[in-house]
């Protein structure tokens, strides 16, 4: 089966169409969806709320579908809801190919030997079984653990993001700690980097990005100077405090480099003051559409 040309090839090309680098993080929750969308009846509650996202999350696809170029669904909140979820996300990722969109799987997956191979067959290229683009991956297993990762990705033209920093509070309880004078974060990065040269694309990067979080600028601008040949995904802009101005270190001199996700402050965007009069008229997808524009205005000025 012929691979697709080279994910960060693509996402390059996306982002120049575009005109932007704001990926949309599909994280539904029962508790926060619009009113119109919550089940009515709770008799079989997860095939009713598994429902819900779905329509939720291809909502939110249809009103963003001609301003981002990525969308990356949270697996967990579909695995939460077991079979009946798992089903939604599948429908959920089949719109978003449809509608042109970039489908970035965030299930920070990892394991050893066959166990990691069967888990990058499972998620990445068109011809997987989940038909992912890209895939976040742990890699504190280590090198041996994310070669399977980085060999099927090269072969199907898919990519993937490597936790490096992260945006959470507790990320430094192991990843800032000092290892012969080096933070276990650099030392991430240097082996990221490392499969990165070996897989560059056309655009200069190669098929191992990393995150590194919004919220730890300093560390966002010093691994973008370590990392020349590795994307960024961005976690941590608007709900968990980051900025355009925290991010800004993320891009190249070209202004590529890096995709800044939003989740809650773009698809929960109808629980904002500033967006309330639209919610209330129960167009909450005019708020999405709002939060949206904002948030690549923001970047515009920055990268």
């Amino acid at each position: 089966m012929e691979a697709e040309a080279h994910f960060f090839d693509r996402l390059t090309q996306a982002i120049k169409t575009k005109g932007n680098a704001v990926c949309v993080g599909l994280d539904p929750r029962k508790q926060s969806l619009p009113k119109g969308l919550l089940p009515l009846s709770w008799c079989d509650e997860t095939d009713a709320v598994a429902q819900a996202y779905r329509t939720f999350c291809t909502d939110i696809i249809d009103t963003v579908a001609d301003l981002v170029p990525i969308v990356k669904p949270q697996m967990a909140f579909f695995e939460q809801l077991g079979p009946a979820g798992m089903r939604a996300l599948k429908k959920v990722i089949r719109h978003a190919r449809q509608a042109g969109l970039l489908v970035l799987l965030d299930g920070k997956r990892n394991d050893i030997g066959s166990t990691a191979k069967a888990y990058a067959d499972a998620y990445l290229g068109r011809n997987s079984a989940w038909t992912g683009d890209a895939l976040t991956i742990n890699p504190y297993l280590g090198d041996d653990s994310l070669q399977p990762f980085v060999d099927v990705a090269a072969e199907r033209g898919a990519g993937l993001f490597t936790l490096v920093k992260t945006s959470n509070p507790g990320g430094g309880m192991f990843q800032d700690v000092v290892v012969d004078g080096v933070p276990m974060y650099q030392r991430v990065a240097e082996q990221v980097e490392r499969f990165s040269t070996a897989t560059a694309g056309e655009c200069g990067y190669g098929v191992m990005g990393a995150v590194v979080g919004a919220t730890y600028p300093e560390q966002l601008s010093e691994l973008r100077a370590r990392m020349p040949h590795s994307w960024f995904l961005v976690p941590g802009f608007g709900s968990q405090g980051g900025t355009a101005k925290d991010v800004a270190g993320a891009f190249d001199a070209n202004g590529l480099g890096a995709v800044v996700n939003s989740s809650r402050a773009i698809i929960f965007a109808h629980q904002a003051p500033e967006y309330e009069a639209k919610a209330q008229q129960g167009n909450w997808q005019a708020s999405v559409e709002a939060a949206t524009r904002k948030m690549i205005q923001e970047l515009s000025e920055v990268s």
